[in-house]
């Protein structure tokens, strides 16, 4: 009479074993010097289930996300706070990011005037099967998370800020 509920123990985990079998792998990540910053978990469990139609995935270090399988989507939260910068300046929502375009089709977007900062990488490439994904649309998905980061008093500057050009005249 034992082997039954032995034998249901197995099927069951046999099923268990089929279905996990089917699930993406989780994404090999790497950890920031400040990941354990407790501003880090408040945004982690904010982030979107999904952007732009990929699915958010398990890594396997702490304060780090993946969108998209193949991952074009990483979020690593507890990176070095930028200061001053020639990086490209842009505004999601609330959100000020540096642009670094450098290993262009791959984009990196470092929160700027926030603490911790994170980095996002988003793989936007043309030639992709499942199409390209727009970099301003994971940046607006990922804001309202983003935005439980502290303010630092940083800002970005325009060009006119940049000059001391009085932009009250004509």
């Amino acid at each position: 009479m034992r082997t039954r509920p032995v034998a249901a123990l197995l099927l069951l985990a046999a099923s268990l074993t089929a279905a996990l079998a089917g699930c993406s792998p989780i994404v090999a990540t790497t950890a920031a010097a400040d990941a354990n910053d407790p501003g880090c978990a408040e945004v982690i469990v904010r982030l979107p289930e999904t952007t732009q139609g990929l699915a958010k995935r398990e890594t396997n270090a702490q304060a780090t996300a993946a969108y998209g399988d193949p991952a074009d989507v990483l979020l690593t939260c507890g990176v070095k706070v930028p200061a001053a910068s020639e990086l490209p300046c842009v505004q999601t929502k609330n959100v000020l990011w540096l642009r670094d375009d450098s290993q262009a089709p791959l984009y990196i977007f470092t929160s700027f005037g926030r603490e911790p900062a994170i980095d996002v990488a988003i793989r936007s490439d043309q030639t992709k099967a499942s199409g390209r994904v727009a970099p301003g649309q994971v940046l607006y998905d990922l804001a309202d998370a983003v935005s439980e980061t502290k303010k630092n008093g940083l800002s970005c500057q325009d060009v006119e800020d940049s000059l001391g050009v009085d932009k009250t005249d004509g």
